[in-house]
């Protein structure tokens, strides 16, 4: 008798769905995933004083938006350019890193990219040789 009503128990609170599966979205604990295609670029030669632009292209491998929190240039001769709305899953983005070749002689720039990808942060390197003209 004892074992009939304890499965009628179980069978109800089965059935009416008090009990509630957390589903991984709900747990607060997804992030996003990024794929980058190339993390550093190398210009070559360059002429001084003509800036240049390197772009890297990126996909959202996850399920979830990919939101890019903040691009952190390493000096103010860089500057990049980002997608300002969240990347849906699948898609792809570009950021482009423009160089102002101002000083003649061999370079190496950063640029630090904070997302809510479970790689966190990423850094894009660009380098080169500028060349008087």
């Amino acid at each position: 008798m004892k074992i009939s009503s304890l499965f009628l128990v179980i069978s109800f609170i089965l059935l009416t769905g008090l009990v509630k599966p957390v589903k991984a979205q709900e747990s607060g604990n997804v992030a996003s995933s990024i794929e980058w295609t190339a993390t550093t670029f190398d210009f070559g030669k360059i002429d001084q004083g003509q800036p240049v632009t390197a772009e890297f292209e990126f996909r959202n491998t996850s399920m979830v938006p990919l939101i890019i929190n903040s691009v952190q240039p390493s000096c103010g001769c860089t500057v990049a350019d980002y997608p300002k709305e969240p990347i849906q899953p699948g898609k792809s983005g570009k950021i482009a890193v423009t160089f102002n070749a101002a000083s003649k002689g061999a370079f190496q720039k950063s640029v630090l990219i904070s997302t809510n990808a479970t790689e966190g942060r990423a850094s894009l390197i660009i380098k080169g040789e500028v060349a008087s003209l």
